[in-house]
C-alpha cells in the first residue's frame, strides 16, 4: 500500500450540488437489512470475509428484533421547540432507565445474536453481557454513549452500541427532519453522536454534497466539504488513499486539528453504505496509522483493529 499525495482541492466537481436538506433520517425498516446485504457483498472479496459476515449476522439481528416492539413516540413538541432555541439535538440520551422498550431491545438483541456464527471471544462476550443485569446494560450504555469503548470488553460493549443503534434509529426515524437545526462540528443534530465516516452523494437535489452518518442514530446530515468533521477548519485540509483502489475511499485530513475522518464517494460508488464500507475499508485505516493525524469520530466495529 502507498500513500497519495494530498489532493487540493478535492477532485470530485462540487458545482453540481443544488439544495441538499439538513438531514436524512433513517428508515429502521430497512436500514440494517440494507447493511448486511452490503456487508455480504463486500465479503466476497475481502480478507475480513469472517468478520464481515458475522456484522452482517448482527446487522439481521438488528433488523428482526423489530417485529412486534411498540412504535417509537415523537418527542414533545415543547422538546422539539427547546432544542431548536438552543441548537441543540432533540434526542436526549438521559432517561433510558425507565424505558421498558430499550431494554426489551437488549434482551432480544443479545438474543438474536446468539444464534450468529462467530468467533469463540466472541461468543462468550455475547454471554457475558447478555448475563449481566439492566443496571449493568445501561452502564454500559453510558459507556457506549461517551464514544469510548474498553479495551478490555470490547465485543462486550459493541453488542450493547448495536442494541443502542435499534433505540435511537427509532426514535430519529419518527422526527419531522424540517424541525431540526444544525448544532456544533461533528455533531449529529438529531442525537448528538460523532460521524462514523462521511459521503460524498449522487441523489437528485443533492448530487454531489457530502452527508455525516451518525455513528449512533444512523441519520445523514449536510457538511459542506472542504472543511473539517471534526473541528470546522477550512485550512489544511487534504485527501489520502490506497492506490488502484478506485477512488471511492479517501481520509479527509486536517492540519489544524491534526484529525483524519473517512469520506466515502457513493455517486462514484452506488452501492456504499457508509458503516458496511468503513469496515471493509479497514486497509485504509492501517495506511493512516503510519502518518501523523488521528481518526476523528466513532467507528466501535474497529475497534481493537
Amino acid at each position: 500500500m502507498k500513500r497519495k499525495s494530498p489532493v487540493e482541492p478535492d477532485p470530485t466537481a462540487i458545482g453540481e450540488v443544488s439544495s441538499p436538506p439538513l438531514a436524512h433520517l433513517p428508515d429502521p425498516a430497512s436500514l440494517f437489512s440494507i447493511r448486511a446485504m452490503r456487508l455480504r457483498q463486500l465479503a466476497e472479496a475481502s480478507d475480513l470475509a469472517p468478520y464481515l459476515r458475522f456484522l452482517a449476522g448482527l446487522a439481521d439481528a438488528q433488523h428482526q428484533i423489530q417485529a412486534e416492539l411498540p412504535p417509537p413516540e415523537s418527542p414533545n413538541p415543547a422538546v422539539i421547540l427547546r432544542a431548536r432555541e438552543f441548537e441543540m439535538p432533540p434526542l436526549h440520551r438521559n432517561g433510558m432507565e425507565g424505558d421498558e422498550t430499550v431494554h426489551a431491545i437488549f434482551d432480544r438483541l443479545f438474543a438474536a445474536a446468539d444464534a450468529i456464527d462467530k468467533p469463540q471471544a466472541a461468543a462468550e462476550a455475547l454471554t457475558r453481557v447478555a448475563g449481566a443485569d439492566p443496571k449493568a446494560h445501561l452502564a454500559m450504555a453510558e459507556t457506549v454513549l461517551s464514544g469510548a469503548l474498553p479495551a478490555d470488553a470490547i465485543a462486550e460493549h459493541i453488542f450493547v452500541w448495536a442494541a443502542l443503534q435499534v433505540h435511537f434509529a427509532r426514535l430519529a426515524s419518527v422526527l419531522d427532519a424540517g424541525s431540526l437545526t444544525p448544532v456544533a462540528d461533528g455533531i449529529c443534530p438529531v442525537c448528538g453522536g460523532r460521524p462514523a465516516s462521511s459521503m460524498v452523494v449522487g441523489w437528485p437535489g443533492s448530487h454531489g454534497a457530502r452527508f455525516c452518518c451518525c455513528s449512533l442514530c444512523s441519520t445523514l446530515w449536510h457538511y459542506v466539504r472542504i472543511k473539517c468533521v471534526l473541528c470546522g477548519s477550512t485550512k489544511g485540509i487534504g485527501y489520502r488513499e490506497i492506490e488502484n483502489h478506485g477512488g471511492f475511499v479517501k481520509a479527509e485530513t486536517c492540519d489544524e486539528c491534526q484529525g483524519w475522518t473517512k469520506i466515502f464517494y457513493q455517486n462514484k460508488a452506488p452501492a456504499v453504505e457508509p458503516v458496511a464500507d468503513d469496515v471493509a475499508s479497514l486497509g485504509l485505516d492501517l495506511l493512516m496509522r503510519e502518518g501523523r493525524y488521528r481518526r476523528g469520530g466513532f467507528a466501535p466495529l474497529l475497534a481493537g483493529f
